[in-house]
């Protein structure tokens, strides 16, 4: 007889795993698998596309699926900082040769631990396990927050010195 807390996390896991929100990776599949997930595709489509955003509607970016694409205020234009249990539940929008329509930033492709991760502006991009297309609900949880046409860039230079105090002659 199997133990009702096993039954109760494969189901959860099938749930998540239906929803798109576990990649190969993720899922302990081997990293080098062929076969595309909900995140990866051999060229990802970022594209525009409008939803509501905590209570009203804003035009956000989205892949090829309609989901809704994340960044995370911690990372870096250099380094992805999701990983583990988080990018099974944020799992990276991959893509070797990402291509986007109606975007006025550019996409990139950052070689990092989850392979080639699309970046818009420099932020790596992600999907939300909860979401499914037209549907927002990760907005500010875990420090995640919805990519937009006007996410200003990020980079991986050293933000300049804060200028004194009184005034610009330092005194």
């Amino acid at each position: 007889m199997r133990h009702p807390k096993i039954i109760i996390a494969s189901i959860g896991l099938a749930v998540v795993a239906a929803a798109g929100g576990i990649t190969a990776a993720s899922a302990g599949a081997s990293p080098t698998s062929s076969a595309p997930s909900a995140g990866q595709s051999a060229a990802a489509t970022v594209h525009l596309a409008s939803a509501a955003v905590g209570g009203k509607t804003e035009t956000i970016l989205v892949n090829a699926a309609g989901q809704p694409l994340y960044f995370y205020r911690p990372d870096t234009a250099a380094k992805s900082l999701v990983t583990g249990g988080l990018a099974q539940l944020w799992p990276p929008l991959t893509s070797a040769a990402p291509a986007g329509a109606g975007l006025t930033g550019k996409l990139t492709v950052l070689h990092d631990i989850h392979g080639d991760q699309v970046t818009y502006k420099g932020h790596p991009l992600y999907t939300f396990a909860d979401d499914h297309a037209g549907q927002v609900t990760g907005q500010g949880v875990q420090d995640f927050f919805v990519a937009t046409p006007g996410l200003a860039s990020i980079t991986t230079s050293t933000p300049a010195a804060p200028a004194p105090a009184g005034g610009s002659y330092g005194y």
